[in-house]
C-alpha cells in the first residue's frame, strides 16, 4: 500500500472542514501523472488496495475523500469496489458518495 497516499487521505478524512482532495493533488505522493491514462489505471490500483485495507479494518471507506476535479466525485473505481463489499446498491452515486463521505469524516475525527 503506497503509504504517503493513506496518510494524505486520513489527514483529509481528519480535517474538521470535512474535505476532500481530488486525484491530480494526491497523484504526485505516487509520482503520478493524471494526464497519461497508464497512471491513471495505477492510481486506481493503489486506491483500490487502500479500500481493501479498510474494509478488512471494518473502517468507512477512506477512497470516499477523493474526487475528479471536474465533476466533484469520485471514479467508477469507487462505486465498483463499493459494490464489490454490498455497500454500494443503488444507483444514486452521489447520495451513496455524500453519505459515505460523511461516514469517513465522523469516524475520522473521533480519531
Amino acid at each position: 500500500m503506497n503509504q504517503q497516499i493513506y496518510e494524505r487521505l486520513l489527514s483529509v478524512a481528519r480535517d474538521g472542514n470535512r474535505g476532500y482532495t481530488t486525484y491530480g493533488e494526491i497523484s504526485p505522493l505516487a509520482n503520478l501523472d493524471m494526464e497519461n491514462p497508464a497512471d491513471r489505471d495505477t492510481m486506481s490500483k493503489l486506491l483500490e488496495e487502500i479500500a481493501r485495507h479498510e474494509q478488512e479494518a471494518a473502517r468507512p471507506m477512506l477512497t470516499a475523500v477523493v474526487i475528479h476535479r471536474v465533476d466533484n466525485i469520485p471514479g467508477e473505481g469507487f462505486f465498483k469496489i463499493a459494490s464489490e463489499f454490498g455497500r454500494f446498491k443503488s444507483k444514486d452515486k452521489l447520495g451513496f458518495w455524500i453519505n459515505a463521505l460523511n461516514e469517513v469524516h465522523e469516524y475520522w475525527q473521533r480519531k
